[in-house]
């Protein structure tokens, strides 16, 4: 890619619109595979500002606002839990605001930079509460004065702390620098609980499957120790779950597209031989293979545990130099949805509490005051992974730790035409336009059609993307007679952002944008898959008509889908029909596959 200049497809983007929609994904993969997203270099340099800003911000802050802390003694800084408690915050801030996971180009933000705040702080936007039927007080789809008052609470909250002076409380012995107040630490905590209840993207956006239980514990224990050992089962935890969510055979899929789009990977040689035969063969490679299992997998599951359990501290600060070099790495591709600030903080939290507070020193897992402290905290940050790894229909995959494990909820939404897709833009209370007339505001309509189909190429290079295809092909009458958008990218405009979990777009965001959009049958079909459990070997699937609703319901075997071209060459893959609305039929010509005979009372 050039530094001012994007890369595109060997294609005139004049004669773009004329191809087969599936000779269009095989053209823009394997151009993926050579130059990735091809946006300019300008683009990844933003990030690196944004991370300059962040990190200098960040330690000014602490240094401006706790006493007993100075910029000409940072060696005193050392063993002061406050330092880790503050970056913590700061980090918290920066993402729920907006300006950390899911902003910018990379994430299909360009004009503006951002949607976060400018959505939660706003009268009428959509907002999502996970249990409305549950839960009183949480019904409704839409930004009340109230959710925007929370909001404001939570900002207010985290500002409180940023800039609150330590509490010498006796907590941490030998410090005369003392500890965030602990009330303030659990309000926020109260606060951002009551906001999920309300509205879950906020609260997801907050990373608080990150976060939140550090928080709680910080705020609930007496000791320092215990609130350490918290600290660090969390770091561990974080770590291990992502190890064990790579397991099976989505996450090798992964690797080929991010380092692909890795800008300082300029070896077309190298990027080729990420997959098993370029351009014919765009399976991942052996290559691949040993990048994703022994450089990631292997990594994330055997340095925490020696972090947790190491008390010679040149085998502890190997590790801690294993972990950084990780996220150094994983910060370097510029991994689409950019956690990137995720990344830094977690360079510096190992060095913070296990060099600074090491488990020969007193901080290791038998110092805890009480074996029944122990137990909660590992349930506390067990509990959802474990869960959300049985049942992803269940939980998020942020607090089920499957981050980019290539293990996700995905989805592919199709308009019927510019006029159904503009429909988002008239008659939904939002900030940024849809990401097509972002890029044509700057390129023009063409060039913003081939990068907004690029999109979904990125993701037929992934398994899951192989089977939305599938079902597109089986579900529109033909592919040519829609603007099929990749899911991320449309939720991202509806609700002011995304981290790549089609929870945020599911049949409940589809039906309050069919409420104002009011769309008829056939104009805007999504297809909707779930994550794979960790004991199956299918995926759930669902059809949804935004007019009509749920019309099909069905499962796949991921090995079929792995085992496919990005492409198609074969058709589409097979599913098995497990419901169908009486009376759908698919309209595309290439449904080969009989629903399955189903139960009278399921169907009812």
């Amino acid at each position: 890619m050039g530094f001012k200049t994007a890369d595109m497809p060997p294609v005139d983007p004049a004669a773009y619109g004329d191809m087969p929609f599936m000779d269009r994904m095989r053209l823009q993969a394997t151009h993926w595979a050579e130059y990735g997203f091809g946006s300019p270099k300008t683009m990844n340099m933003l990030y690196v500002y944004k991370l300059i800003f962040y990190v200098l911000a960040g330690v000014a802050i602490v240094g401006i606002t706790t006493p007993g802390l100075s910029f000409g003694e940072f060696g005193a800084w050392w063993g002061e839990l406050i330092v880790y408690q503050k970056l913590m915050v700061w980090t918290i801030l920066f993402e729920i605001t907006g300006y950390a996971s899911s902003s910018g180009p990379l994430a299909f933000k360009f004009s503006p930079f951002t949607g976060g705040w400018r959505y939660w702080t706003r009268r009428g936007t959509l907002r999502l509460p996970p249990w409305q039927r549950a839960v009183p007080f949480t019904k409704g789809d839409h930004r009340t004065t109230f959710d925007v008052a929370l909001y404001f609470a939570l900002l207010a909250t985290l500002l409180f702390l940023l800039v609150s002076p330590g509490v010498t409380t006796g907590a941490l012995p030998g410090s005369d620098v003392g500890l965030l107040p602990q009330w303030g630490l659990l309000t926020y905590v109260g606060l951002i609980i009551a906001m999920g209840l309300r509205d879950r993207v906020v609260f997801l956006a907050a990373r608080s499957e990150q976060y939140l239980a550090v928080m709680f514990f910080f705020g609930l224990f007496s000791s320092h120790v215990d609130m350490v050992l918290a600290a660090k089962v969390a770091l561990v935890t974080v770590w291990f779950g992502a190890g064990v969510s790579k397991f099976g055979r989505h996450f090798t899929n992964v690797v080929p597209p991010m380092l692909s789009n890795t800008p300082w990977l300029t070896s077309k040689r190298f990027k080729r031989s990420l997959y098993r035969d370029f351009p014919d063969d765009m399976r991942p490679s052996k290559v691949t293979w040993t990048f994703a299992h022994i450089g990631g997998t292997v990594v994330e599951l055997v340095l925490p545990l020696v972090l947790l359990f190491s008390t010679n501290m040149a085998v502890t600060w190997l590790a801690i130099a294993g972990m950084i070099l990780f996220h150094i790495f994983i910060t370097s591709t510029f991994p689409l949805a950019v956690p990137l600030e995720w990344n830094v903080f977690y360079m510096f939290a190992p060095v913070w509490l296990f060099a600074g507070f090491p488990a020969g020193d007193g901080y290791g897992l038998a110092d805890v005051s009480s074996p029944w402290i122990l137990l909660l905290v590992f349930a506390a940050f067990v509990a959802f992974p474990i869960l959300g790894n049985l049942r992803p229909d269940l939980v998020s995959f942020l607090p089920s730790m499957r981050q980019y494990a290539g293990n996700w909820a995905s989805a592919l939404w199709a308009f019927r035409g510019d006029e159904v897709e503009n429909k988002l833009n008239q008659h939904l209370t939002k900030f940024n336009d849809n990401q097509v007339d972002q890029l044509s505001a700057a390129y023009g309509k063409e060039v913003a059609e081939i990068f907004m189909q690029k999109a979904v190429a990125w993701r037929t290079l992934h398994s899951q993307g192989r089977a939305l295809m599938s079902l597109m092909m089986r579900h529109l009458d033909e592919l040519e007679n829609y603007r099929i958008r990749e899911g991320e990218f449309t939720c991202t405009t509806l609700v002011g952002w995304q981290f790549g979990d089609a929870h945020l777009h599911n049949e409940q965001t589809i039906t309050a944008v069919q409420q104002r959009c009011h769309f008829s049958p056939g104009e805007c079909v999504v297809v909707w898959i779930e994550s794979q459990p960790i004991h199956r070997k299918t995926q759930d699937y669902k059809v949804i008509d935004a007019a009509v609703g749920v019309v099909e319901r069905g499962y796949y075997h991921v090995d079929a889908a792995v085992e496919e071209q990005p492409w198609l060459p074969n058709g589409p893959i097979e599913h098995t029909v497990t419901w169908r609305m009486p009376g759908y039929e698919p309209a595309g010509t290439a449904y080969s596959h009989p629903a399955v005979a189903m139960d009278a009372k399921e169907s009812a």
